[in-house]
């Protein structure tokens, strides 16, 4: 990503921080709509996830200029999630999911750069991910 595009973007999701409930209601009933098995994945009440959802996304967001400073988390959100019964087949319907849900709150410009950028960070990550699961993380885009 183009320093350029890393302001864009976080300018941009500035304008999502003050709707983030409605972003985070976005991202699950269109992961629930196009996987609906994902829903047996978690509680009755996804109040708590969709906040962890969005402070995952501002520190994305904030750590576009330095990709591999956040593998680290990447590898323990993937090491908890395989404890939630979360499979490498589940990285695509959540990836479509957030694209879709990063489009309609950014724009069609933003979601293709973040495209770009998860493909990098999946690229970075995919040893780490490996480490901890039986497979490859699937390409969401």
């Amino acid at each position: 990503m183009t320093p350029q595009q890393v302001e864009l973007v976080q300018t941009r999701f500035q304008k999502v921080v003050p709707i983030a409930g409605t972003a985070a209601d976005l991202f699950y009933d269109r992961l629930f709509e196009i996987a609906p098995e994902t829903r047996a994945l978690f509680p009755p009440d996804i109040s708590e996830q969709k906040k962890k959802l969005i402070a995952m996304l501002a520190t994305a967001v904030t750590n576009l200029h330095k990709l591999d400073a956040i593998l680290p988390a990447v590898k323990d959100l993937g090491q908890r999630h395989k404890g939630y019964g979360v499979t490498a087949a589940h990285y695509a319907p959540v990836g479509a999911a957030l694209l879709w849900t990063l489009e309609k709150g950014l724009g069609p410009y933003c979601a293709a750069i973040f495209a770009a950028a998860g493909a990098k960070v999946r690229s970075i990550s995919r040893r780490s991910f490996t480490a901890v699961s039986d497979s490859s993380i699937a390409t969401s885009a």
